[in-house]
């Protein structure tokens, strides 16, 4: 059993580096040092729930799949959209078999489901996960636009545009309304 979760060892570390790994996306938008690709996952994961829940699908599913949607930038790097017209991609499932190469069968196969079934989109809970990452994206537009960086409106728009789902749609309208500050206001009883 050891030697089979040698290679499960070795990722763990692999997937800590994504920690440090920045999203280069904002840096045409001016933002100097943008969230890490971890910390997106984990807003994008804990979206992916809440929009999976309310559209009636599996919210762990949904949740699982976010956390596992960008895990390939270990190997690949966080490549912008305008990088990608210029870069040739061999896709997130080889990166991911790669990724998985000697793992216990059970675990592998696992993944490369959860990756597999994201990219294809053909589930309701890949759907939901998709619009999260989408949605996330728009809630970090608006943060960096709270903080000065005029120029994230493009990815607020951009993202908005991409949402499939009637609640991540809503759930952007109401972003959209309110300013980043309004949670803390309402937990500290204060009156809007």
């Amino acid at each position: 059993m050891a030697d089979d979760l040698r290679a499960v060892t070795r990722f763990l570390f692999e997937a800590g580096t994504l920690k440090h790994a920045r999203r280069t996306g904002w840096w045409m938008a001016g933002v100097r040092d943008p969230e890490s690709v971890a910390e997106h996952a984990w807003r994008t994961s804990l979206i992916a729930s809440i929009i999976a829940t309310l559209e009636g699908a599996d919210p762990a599913r949904a949740a699982l799949m976010a956390v596992w949607h960008d895990s390939q930038e270990t190997r690949t790097g966080d490549v912008n959209h305008l990088g990608k017209k210029y870069t040739p991609s061999v896709g997130p499932q080889k990166v991911t078999a790669d990724q998985t190469a000697g793992m216990p069968e059970p675990l592998a196969s696992t993944v490369r489901g959860i990756v597999a079934e994201y990219e294809a989109r053909d589930s309701a809970e890949a759907v939901c996960a998709r619009d999260a990452d989408k949605l996330e994206c728009l809630l970090q537009g608006i943060e960096y636009k709270a903080q000065g960086y005029a120029n994230a409106q493009r990815w607020i728009d951009s993202s908005r545009g991409r949402l499939v789902t009637d609640t991540a749609r809503r759930l952007a309208d109401g972003l959209l309304g309110q300013s980043s500050l309004d949670w803390l206001r309402a937990a500290m009883g204060e009156k809007d």
